[in-house]
């Protein structure tokens, strides 16, 4: 699946057989896969550092974190017997990457037969592969090694289901849509709606079973193992997770440093956005106090709900409204010649598929890098009519946004890698475990969303002829609150997987912290507002309970760009260039900040 996400067939025509499969996670499977790693590990141990040029030196480096981090997921903590959102998703992504990369036939068609005859069979291959998950699942749960109650309701039982509903009807709908003249149609339409089914009924299947195997209250030991169960499950603890930030994300803080550093920060920022609120205010004669913390922490809060009635009134004007401002920004980034940016940059928003609504509000997928087909994917979340969350997507909080996750974020930054995808080592694009869900080393996100952040950050800032930058006031509060997110993650995240905070606690910090809405959760059912800021704080909750030590990364990247940044400038002097610096730095690929420092201020090496 992480070849297809790349467009591994493209690097080497040997891959193109993964494009019908999907990982092997039986017994034998994981025993190959171990005895591959640990070959590889040894052959690395008889290279002589010396040897290398410096960048082969910064992937030596890199190959050596990724193995111990798939040997120690596997072979330590056995993460396979609980992986229960990697077993769900999995083959879905599979399937959705591919289809994204088939040949466009023109006329709105799809897919070379051999395409369409590679995925229906990695679709034939879902039974089995649930199959095998279930049977790790089971011996999971007898090694009291399970996963967390959330997860097995939200993640399997009801993303098993939603997946069912994709096998079984929509993805034939889709596939009639880009078969509508192809003389293969109905061969392919004939397979594939038999694997369809065959799938459909498998992720059901799947659901009873977890339901059984989880839910059954039948029997005193059913009773008893329901009691083991319902307590949180999702901590990583200290020592796990101090061990991943060394090896998986190359920081050199633990998670006490983390926990204090993320409060002291969301103090900061706070501070910043009760300036800009009550600017705010006084333009528009708004009477608010200001006189302690806690006052200007409620007067932010009146500001954000006076700008929130300035609203999408459907997701329709709201997707509208994402589409417009995204392009604002590439034009604004035209203007100040702050990219170098092609002349066919595009940039598409789409509804985020259900499967993945349940722990994603906005994200973003990029096109295969080693592929010349597909664009980028902005996964946008419909609110379904919800008043509280279409103002939660008020006009003034969708700049923020389309920078993070478009232009000139994640969009600008895996086009640009794309351009300049052979000149960047292979073991550079990997994602170790998993592409984005809790198997996954999560290495490639403190460059990738540090760059984002920073990014939000960077259309703020001062260029020729605008001095305030891109954002208006209005829009400024709602990317500082963009930073307080991230600055109150390192804390949250910290915080859960250490036992410093339980999961409820985390949701009030985050309401009360980021929101400014204290007990929002605790509100009247008819405080639209609190409820939509309730929701959110669960679900983000839910997903930094899932995704140990990802929710850290954008703060911990940005604030490693700005200082390489501060570095950069301080060597070039007056040769400095923000537009060279953002190449440079890019360039080096999705690896953690910490190993490519000197490749950036010393490209020509010492």
């Amino acid at each position: 699946v992480t070849s297809t996400y790349l467009g591994g067939d493209a690097v080497s025509p040997e891959l193109a057989v993964t494009l019908r499969q999907l990982k092997d996670y039986s017994e034998i499977g994981r025993r190959n896969e171990m005895d591959f790693y640990h070959k590889v590990q040894s052959d690395l141990a008889g290279i002589d550092p010396k040897t290398l040029s410096p960048d082969e030196a910064v992937d030596l480096q890199v190959m050596q974190a990724q193995l111990r981090f798939l040997l120690h997921q596997s072979l330590d903590r056995k993460y396979y017997q609980r992986a229960l959102d990697t077993y769900v998703v999995e083959p879905f992504r599979a399937v959705d990457w591919q289809i994204q990369q088939m040949k466009d036939l023109g006329g709105g068609n799809l897919g070379t037969e051999r395409e369409w005859q590679d995925l229906s069979a990695r679709v034939d291959a879902i039974p089995a592969y649930l199959d095998t998950a279930l049977g790790n699942i089971r011996q999971g749960v007898s090694a009291g090694n399970y996963p967390d109650h959330r997860m097995v309701e939200l993640d399997g039982i009801k993303a098993a289901r939603s997946n069912a509903s994709y096998f079984r009807d929509r993805l034939p709908e889709q596939a009639r849509d880009y078969l509508s003249s192809q003389e293969y149609k109905d061969r392919i339409l004939s397979s594939l709606g038999r694997g369809g089914r065959a799938a459909a009924s498998a992720y059901e299947e799947f659901a009873r079973s977890l339901s059984d195997i989880f839910m059954d209250e039948r029997g005193a030991e059913g009773a008893a193992f329901r009691e083991a169960y319902r307590a949180d499950h999702y901590a990583l603890g200290a020592t796990e997770y101090d061990w991943a930030l060394r090896n998986n994300l190359k920081i050199d803080r633990n998670s006490s440093e983390l926990f204090d550093e993320g409060e002291k920060r969301v103090a900061r920022t706070q501070a910043l956005m009760a300036e800009t609120a009550r600017a705010i205010a006084g333009k528009r004669g708004l009477r608010l106090s200001w006189d302690s913390p806690l006052a200007a922490h409620a007067s932010i809060r009146k500001v954000m709900d006076h700008l929130s009635q300035d609203y999408p009134k459907s997701d329709d004007e709201m997707f509208r409204a994402y589409r417009d401002k995204a392009q604002q920004l590439v034009s604004y980034a035209r203007e100040k010649k702050m990219f170098d940016l092609p002349v066919d940059y595009r940039l598409d928003i789409v509804e985020t598929p259900a499967v993945l609504r349940d722990s994603v509000d906005a994200a973003y997928y990029p096109a295969p890098p080693f592929k010349k087909v597909g664009i980028g994917r902005f996964y946008l979340t419909p609110t379904g009519g919800d008043l509280g969350r279409l103002k939660e997507n008020n006009f003034h909080s969708i700049a923020d946004l389309c920078a993070h996750e478009g232009f000139p974020g994640h969009d600008w930054y895996y086009q640009f890698l794309s351009l300049h995808n052979s000149a960047i080592s292979p073991i550079r694009w990997l994602t170790p475990g998993a592409v984005e869900d809790s198997s996954s080393m999560w290495e490639d996100s403190p460059a990738a969303e540090g760059w984002a952040l920073y990014a939000e950050a960077l259309m703020g800032e001062p260029q020729p002829g605008s001095p305030e930058g891109y954002y208006t006031p209005e829009e400024r509060l709602y990317q500082l609150q963009g930073q307080l997110l991230r600055d109150a993650r390192v804390h949250l995240d910290s915080g859960l997987h250490t036992g410093r905070l339980s999961f409820d606690q985390a949701v009030d910090y985050y309401t009360e912290s980021v929101d400014f809405l204290p007990k929002a959760c605790q509100a009247k059912a008819e405080d639209q507002i609190a409820r939509a800021s309730c929701d959110t704080a669960r679900r983000a909750i839910y997903r930094y309970s899932k995704w140990p030590t990802q929710a850290v990364t954008y703060q911990q990247g940005k604030e490693a760009i700005l200082d390489l940044r501060s570095e950069y400038r301080k060597a070039r002097g007056a040769d400095y260039s923000e537009r060279e610096f953002h190449e440079r730095l890019m360039s080096q690929g999705t690896i953690p900040l910490g190993y490519i420092r000197d490749r950036v201020l010393h490209p020509e090496g010492r």
